[in-house]
């Protein structure tokens, strides 16, 4: 089972990080967090990266739902979107796998609840097709 969902698109890093958070917000998802990965490298490291961002996306009520069953899900939340400029002009964009990553839990309570924000996070990648 692959870890993440992806798709390439035919659009500028901004447009498509623009693009993401209105396909999330059709999910009920909002980004509660974003790390710019190409700033933090340069910043840290001194080394040019190309632009790389983890948007830390969260549905509230699934997030409650699953902090109900398992108290320290936290450590998996919130579900990370990256969007990556290539080089020939396009934009990928990854999301999680939750029900990849909820196999490591292993808490049969959480299955439902993962295979329903798996299919959100699919219909997301999807829409942005």
């Amino acid at each position: 089972m692959e870890y993440y969902f992806s798709t390439v698109l035919k659009s500028d890093f901004a447009e498509t990080i623009a693009k993401v958070t209105e396909a999330l917000k059709t999910e009920g998802f909002g980004i509660v967090s974003e790390i710019d990965m190409q700033a933090r490298l340069k910043e840290k490291l001194g080394v040019d990266f190309k632009p790389y961002k983890i948007l830390g996306a969260c549905n509230p009520a699934y997030a409650y739902k699953t902090l109900q069953q398992e108290e320290k899900i936290g450590v998996m939340l919130p579900c990370n979107v990256v969007v990556i400029g290539k080089e020939n002009g396009t934009t990928e964009v990854a999301a999680v796998h939750p029900m990849a990553s909820m196999m490591a839990v292993q808490n049969p309570a959480l299955e439902p609840l993962a295979s329903e924000i798996t299919a959100k996070l699919k219909r997301v990648v999807d829409l942005l097709r």
